[in-house]
């Protein structure tokens, strides 16, 4: 059962009695046709709110093409039960809207902070091979449409994630605000259970349930019954936002799924379009045999680090690097680059306006 249809510039939106809200054109024509689903996710102690602004941007500019689905089955605390629990949340979430939504065809994820990893953990648990997929992931026999993987049965589109932890946050300047201090990042590994419960234990990669290796881990890998690369791979496009500066709670290094090595020397754009990016870079896809080895001394960053960016470099990137360095905003970069609240955080409407402009659908 949902509240009273709400209608504002153009734009419909409905709250459920969960607390998701949905939001498509007001316009009639435009919402029989849309057949895409973007399924928007939030971070640590957030909800379906902190999307609104990017809801609404979405549906302005692709009145036709999409509905949005802004997700709260995790909202508040519940994001302190761990990575797996909300992506199970999140997937139940997402199979209950398209039982009742039966016109979709399509489906994307655009996903903040922690949201980006419940996001790879849920399409792990909604990815249905081809049919008649064998051993060899081959299918000669199938029909086109059987060909197809799916994400609960619809065609996988855009996977975009902005400014989220991929390699975790143990590493060295992965949490900004420990300020690099190897005492203070040690010291944070200890005690984050305390304050962020199951979730600090999955992002500090110290988790070991039943003996099992940390769950990121696990995630970069088809295991325990989830395809969870097999799911990331589906998708047409990944995309990776970053904060190259000043977010203190997600550093550049883990958010754009690159080593020190790799990290690009970036210029202040002349782009007026989009001001705040500042470096755009389309990454293939490699072999396990083609990506950089690990550093056995650890100096550079330590071996699961390195493992986290082999594994998630077998699928391909588009990484786009963000700064509000000049901005009155940026110590608030974490917040900026999601619009969490328009008035608050407002520069940030660009790397909005760009996702859009770059969306396939």
């Amino acid at each position: 059962m949902e509240n009273v249809v709400v209608k504002e510039n153009g734009v419909c939106s409905s709250e459920s009695v969960n607390g998701s809200r949905d939001i498509w054109s007001a316009k009639e024509s435009d919402s029989s046709s849309a057949d895409h689903l973007v399924v928007m996710v939030h971070g640590i102690m957030g909800s379906q709110s902190d999307w609104k602004f990017g809801a609404e941007q979405f549906v302005k500019m692709l009145p036709e093409k999409v509905l949005v689905h802004c997700s709260e089955r995790n909202a508040s605390i519940l994001t302190l039960d761990g990575v797996d629990v909300m992506g199970e949340r999140l997937a139940v979430e997402v199979g209950e809207l398209v039982q009742r939504k039966p016109n979709l065809r399509k489906i994307s994820f655009v996903a903040h902070s922690v949201g980006g990893l419940v996001a790879r953990y849920a399409i792990g648990r909604l990815y249905r091979p081809p049919k008649g997929e064998n051993t060899d992931n081959s299918h000669p026999n199938g029909c086109e449409e059987d060909s197809r993987s799916t994400i609960c049965g619809l065609e996988p589109i855009n996977f975009i994630t902005v400014a989220t932890p991929h390699l975790g946050s143990r590493g060295n300047k992965q949490v900004p605000f420990l300020f690099g201090v190897p005492a203070f990042e040690k010291l944070a590994s200890a005690v984050i259970h305390l304050i962020f419960r199951r979730t600090g234990r999955h992002l500090f990669l110290n988790d070991d349930d039943d003996g099992k290796p940390p769950l990121l881990k696990r995630m970069i890998e088809d295991c325990d019954g989830c395809y969870f690369m097999s799911a990331l791979r589906s998708f047409r496009r990944r995309v990776a936002y970053s904060n190259v500066g000043y977010d203190h709670i997600v550093g550049w290094r883990t958010s754009c799924i690159r080593r020190n090595s790799e990290l690009p020397k970036w210029e202040d754009t002349v782009d007026e379009k989009y001001p705040h990016i500042v470096y755009e870079e389309h990454c293939k896809a490699y072999d396990a045999e083609q990506c950089e080895p690990t550093s056995a001394d650890g100096s550079d960053y330590d071996q699961l680090e390195g493992e986290l960016v082999t594994g998630l470099s077998r699928v391909s990137w588009e990484k786009v690097d963000v700064s509000f360095h000049c901005s009155k905003q940026r110590f608030a970069a974490h917040s900026v680059i999601q619009v969490k609240d328009q008035t608050a955080h407002k520069e940030g409407e660009d790397v909005i306006r760009h996702m859009i402009d770059h969306f396939l659908h």
